[in-house]
């Protein structure tokens, strides 16, 4: 029981903390966007650069873990968008349910992953987040200037959107440094320091960003999308690892990915990029609060099918 409370506890009291915060104590808006800044910037980028240079490459089924995520991605990517189209949604309203069913929250993925599988269960966290960023990253922003008609965008537009994202920049130098042995003494202590902050101070930031007056705002949108993201995502996913044969832990941790609800900053990218910024402040609401209950669910059928024990 210790385990799971170390895992969920510190996760959701930080989103509860920072939501009370922002409302008692921290009122003032300027110092939340500079925290999440600071986070998105230098805090989060340091932990994913730690994690990564640390993996031995030549020891990690790559290759199978990249097809179980990426093959969930693609199909939940044609899923949200049919789901879309379904629901009678325009286009600005489709990329944000398709932000909501394929995004996901990091920050809480290092949270769950650290404290339930420990320090591979970390670095493992790390490659999954190199595997979905740039994948995630493309589909959105290619969805966003689509839909704003004319040619569609080339080739070095769509690179330099997606290496504008410091997450995508992370993950690059860190499996640069991997294959060169990692960080050296000295500097390896002062990202990792960085990164140590990262977590804690980011889920204060989604919390604070966080707005339960909006979970009715778009019940059926919101439901549908939550139950693709939440379910569908880590089932697909689960079922693309057991066929590829996965190891457990790289399973535990692809399969946990899946089931995160949608990065906060879906709502930053909709309100800059022309997308139904209201619905997905909806949708990432809606999704954090049922993942209270669904990532239980699914660390618990993981840790009991393979027996994976705690730190």
């Amino acid at each position: 029981m210790a385990p799971w409370l170390d895992a969920f506890v510190p996760a959701f009291g930080l989103l509860l903390l920072g939501a009370a915060l922002k409302r008692v104590l921290l009122r003032d808006e300027a110092i939340w966007a500079g925290m999440e800044r600071l986070t998105f910037w230098v805090l989060l980028p340091s932990l994913i650069v730690t994690a990564l240079s640390a993996v031995d490459l030549a020891t990690l089924p790559l290759g199978r873990m990249a097809l179980s995520i990426w093959g969930a991605l693609a199909v939940g990517t044609v899923a949200s968008t049919a789901l879309a189209r379904a629901l009678g949604h325009g286009h600005a309203a489709m990329t944000s349910v398709l932000q909501g069913g394929i995004r996901f929250n990091n920050l809480m993925g290092f949270a769950i992953c650290g404290a339930l599988f420990g320090a591979p269960g970390l670095a493992l966290a790390a490659v999954s987040t190199g595997l979905i960023v740039p994948v995630v990253q493309t589909v959105t922003v290619l969805a966003f200037l689509l839909g704003r008609g004319g040619a569609p965008p080339g080739p070095l537009t769509l690179l330099r959107q997606v290496l504008a994202n410091p997450l995508m920049l992370a993950c690059l130098i860190g499996f640069g440094l991997a294959a060169l042995g990692g960080l050296p003494p000295g500097l390896s202590r002062l990202v990792a320091a960085l990164g140590q902050g990262s977590i804690a101070l980011g889920l204060l930031c989604v919390g604070a960003a966080l707005s339960l007056g909006t979970l009715g705002a778009q019940a059926p949108t919101q439901a549908l999308t939550g139950a693709l993201k939440l379910v569908g995502m880590p089932a697909l996913a689960w079922g693309l690892a057991a066929l590829l044969g996965l190891p457990p832990l790289e399973t535990a941790v692809a399969v946990t990915f899946m089931a995160l609800p949608t990065a906060p900053t879906s709502y930053v990218m909709a309100r800059a990029m022309g997308g139904d910024a209201p619905l997905m402040a909806a949708i990432t609401t809606t999704e954090h609060v049922a993942a209270a209950a669904t990532l239980p669910f699914w660390l618990s059928l993981l840790v009991g099918a393979y027996a994976i024990a705690a730190p």
